[in-house]
């Protein structure tokens, strides 16, 4: 498979692997719940590809759907390439803002080195059912493809939709008026996932009548014929008699019944055969009933702005919202909330990691309305809007928003979220000199994870038993205190060992801790696998 190449690439293809665990600090007085929690639907506020890196152990394989929608690299958005990345030719971009065509000759370098680490966390977020919806346009679009054909794998992408952004053209532009924006589509598994069916629309089920009053509902004609010839076709090729006036009908010139005279036949007799309100049609139709017709639509690549909105209704939305809105670049609710129609089921997680104003929070609280769903948000947003814009969102609308046009939105989405702050890395050296010590719940997600491989459950762990979960493999323990007395007293000894056992069963022990006063002998008659702290933290096989 063809490879795309960019200066820094060799640089930043394994940097996510580089970038610590971060904790996650809750903001209870930002939040729209009385206690901030994981499960909830979540806004956070920090660098998204340090989010993404401390969103892993608990949700790494979990979330069916990430709709982003990054800068679109144009030369006019003032995005500044941050990443801390140790290569002297990186260093000299951090702090820069990309520049314009022209101005700037590594932009799209820039753009690329962006993008592939943030990509690559995503693509481990993602449920093996799961797929990625970005939006770009003209500038990214070509590069984007080559990128996420390299991280998802070329055999995992969809398709490549085009969507209306503008609904009328622009007189004053120089060569042609930019009228839409993609959205590319790769899968987690191509082999796994398939979009769900569009609801059918009001206009498809209205061409539906009953004119003869048929007991089995509505119907539409669908042609009898079929363009091939009595030469192609010869035993379609055949007459019929007309019940009402006894004429034996053949297909007009050059064509053929679409059935053979069998099926021709016993449709007559079933009454599905329509020869028009008075019986005198020369060529008769089949009655397609609706109860006969799958329901819902395949979707199509090309989305119009009067089914998905456009960038205008978008600006007038967050404007109902926010009186002083000043947000340049919003995305119709209703284009979101296709995303989901397509790529979600009621329970599934939702990601946006370049979450903006929060269109995407408020199209999964719209979406959870509308069927009754249970969908999760989780919005990142790098900044300093993120409260005062992405979170005040959707505060507003889950209360309701007095002058908006629906009805739903006036009477509000309900709905709550958790908001977090991203805190110190969690660096193995802090914990020998004693200084930035994480919490205990925050260790121990990162060593579960690290060790497992497998999601943690903040809502399982047991500090007060040394307890932070249970894996496929291993029943997991950690004796740790953000303490550094504790951490240099603090050691399982053999009567601690043998509490563990008896009080848990048969299944493999994961004990981490400062030390041991255990010989090794008794920790495998145990069955016990002893981690040192900080020194042993890795995947455990």
């Amino acid at each position: 498979m063809p490879t795309i190449q960019f200066k820094g690439k060799s640089f930043v293809q394994n940097h996510h692997l580089a970038v610590p665990f971060h904790q996650l600090v809750p903001q209870k007085e930002k939040s729209l719940t009385d206690s901030a929690s994981l499960k909830d639907n979540l806004i956070i506020q920090g660098d998204n590809l340090l989010a993404l890196k401390a969103l892993l152990p608990t949700f790494a394989g979990k979330v069916d759907c990430i709709y982003i929608d990054p800068p679109y690299n144009t030369g006019n958005e003032g995005w500044i390439y941050n990443d801390n990345v140790k290569s002297p030719i990186i260093k000299e971009w951090i702090g820069h803002a990309v520049g314009k065509e022209g101005e700037d000759l590594t932009r799209h370098d820039k753009w690329l080195c962006m993008m592939m680490p943030r990509l690559k966390l995503l693509r481990e977020l993602l449920s093996d059912k799961g797929s990625i919806i970005i939006s770009i346009d003209d500038n990214e679009q070509h590069n984007l493809r080559g990128l996420c054909n390299e991280v998802f794998g070329e055999q995992n992408f969809v398709t490549n939709v085009i969507w209306q952004k503008k609904y009328s053209p622009q007189n004053d532009a120089q060569y042609f008026s930019d009228m839409h924006d993609f959205l590319l589509v790769y899968a987690k598994d191509k082999e796994n996932w398939k979009p769900n069916a569009l609801a059918r629309t009001e206009s498809q089920d209205a061409a539906y009548k009953n004119p003869d009053k048929d007991s089995r509902g509505v119907w539409k004609a669908t042609d009898a014929t079929s363009n091939k010839s009595k030469t192609q076709r010869p035993n379609l090729y055949f007459s019929v008699k007309n019940p009402t006036t006894g004429e034996d009908i053949f297909p007009t010139e050059n064509r053929v019944w679409r059935y053979s005279k069998d099926v021709f036949e016993q449709a007559m007799a079933d009454n599905r055969v329509w020869w028009g309100k008075d019986g005198t049609n020369k060529v008769p139709s089949f009655k397609s009933f609706l109860t006969g017709v799958k329901q819902g639509r395949v979707p199509s690549t090309i989305w119009s702005y009067q089914d998905v909105g456009h960038n205008q209704s978008a600006k007038q939305e967050l404007n109902i919202i926010f009186d002083d809105n000043d947000f340049e670049t919003p995305k119709p609710t209703t284009l979101i909330k296709r995303v989901l129609e397509l790529a979600t089921d009621k329970n599934s997680i939702v990601l946006d990691s370049f979450a903006g104003s929060g269109t995407t929070g408020q199209a999964v609280l719209e979406a959870n309305i509308e069927d009754e769903g249970q969908r999760k948000f989780i919005l990142v947003e790098m900044e300093d809007y993120a409260d005062r814009l992405t979170a005040e969102r959707i505060r507003r609308v889950s209360k309701g928003i007095p002058n908006a046009n629906s009805e739903m939105l006036r009477n509000g989405l309900g709905g709550s979220f958790s908001y977090f702050e991203l805190g110190e890395p969690i660096e193995i050296a802090s914990l020998l000199s004693g200084s930035k010590l994480p919490s205990y719940k925050e260790l121990g997600r990162y060593v579960y994870y690290t060790a497992t491989g497998e999601d943690f459950d903040d809502n399982t762990l047991d500090e007060s038993k040394n307890y932070i979960g249970t894996s496929s493999q291993f029943t997991a323990f950690m004796y740790y205190k953000p303490d550094i007395e504790y951490l240099k007293t603090t050691a399982l000894t053999l009567d601690e060992a043998r509490k563990l056992r008896s009080e848990n069963g048969d299944k493999q022990l994961l004990v981490f801790a400062p030390t041991k006063y255990v010989e090794q002998t008794e920790l495998d008659n145990l069955k016990i696998t002893f981690c040192q702290l900080p020194f042993e933290i890795y995947k455990v096989k």
